[in-house]
């Protein structure tokens, strides 16, 4: 896609490398036009990237990624032009950051029981604001010796299915969807091809979804047109982003790599303008 937009962009305030300040630079230097902050569960990052934005030509588009569940399914929703400073909204993130917690204690003893000595003080210390997430784990697994890479952690102990992983709890995707919409926000579903959302994606529409990231770093060619084709036929806005977090994982800062165009920023404008329109 044509660099306009990064749609799917993590900082510091949740478990990415980069700050705020350090995405904005990435993001001009890429030739960004805008850029949305979509931090897992957060939106504390968003203010500092309007700020670092100003007087720049790109625009901070403000957007939040929330783990949800439908069945016995984890799926992620993107919520964009939220007002991040809704009050239903900041106290329902509030709750997760604490559950956040709660769920890193429970994995750091997992690992301990594993032979891991590792502290859920130090983990926690590592995201002093915003959330804790499994790459913050990670990253100490790695510094302390214990993996040779992020990946081995994830691969072996807390990913998916992995001995110590611990699932979030339970938000249920009408709830998330809810409280995007409720803060003028547009939910979308985040990176299909790697949570198996489309097999909800009904169900998921006539709660109130509106779109489906279809361009994403773990979306090949084949994802994204089938993607596609279900925004077609679902009535859906197109969305995408490259989800970068830093170069931790993939090697490389992915920012404007993976991009939509000026005509969805605008699709998705319009659509959270009738989001709140029909709240009035």
């Amino acid at each position: 896609m044509a660099g306009y937009a990064d749609l799917h962009v993590h900082t510091n305030y949740s478990d990415g490398l980069l700050s705020p300040e350090e995405v904005i630079g990435k993001a001009l230097e890429a030739g960004l036009k805008a850029i949305s902050i979509t931090d897992h569960d957060c939106t504390d990052g968003i203010d500092p990237a309007i700020e670092a934005a100003s007087g720049n030509d790109i625009e901070v588009i403000p957007g939040v990624e929330i783990s949800s569940v439908i069945g016995q399914s984890e799926i992620h929703i993107l919520g964009y032009f939220i007002d991040h400073h809704h009050p239903v909204l900041s106290e329902m993130l509030e709750g997760m950051k604490a559950s956040r917690v709660g769920r890193m204690r429970k994995m750091v003893d997992l690992l301990n029981g594993k032979g891991f000595p590792l502290d859920a003080e130090t983990v926690l210390e590592s995201a002093p604001s915003g959330t804790v997430g499994r790459l913050h784990l990670a990253r100490l697994m790695k510094q302390e010796g214990f993996v040779r890479s992020l990946r081995e952690a994830f691969d072996n102990y807390i990913g998916n299915g992995r001995p110590c992983h611990v699932a979030h709890e339970r938000l249920e995707h009408t709830r998330a969807i809810e409280v995007i919409r409720s803060a003028g926000g547009v939910p979308v579903l985040a990176h299909p091809g790697t949570c198996g959302g489309e097999r909800h994606l009904e169900e998921l529409v006539k709660e109130g979804l509106r779109g489906i990231e279809v361009y994403h770093s773990d979306h090949g060619v084949l994802d994204e047109e089938k993607y596609a084709g279900l925004a077609s036929k679902h009535g859906l806005v197109v969305s995408g982003g490259s989800d970068c977090h830093g170069a931790a994982i993939k090697g490389e800062i992915l920012i404007g790599k993976f991009c939509v165009t000026e005509e969805i920023v605008d699709v998705l404008r319009k659509e959270a303008g009738r989001i709140r329109g029909s709240q009035k």
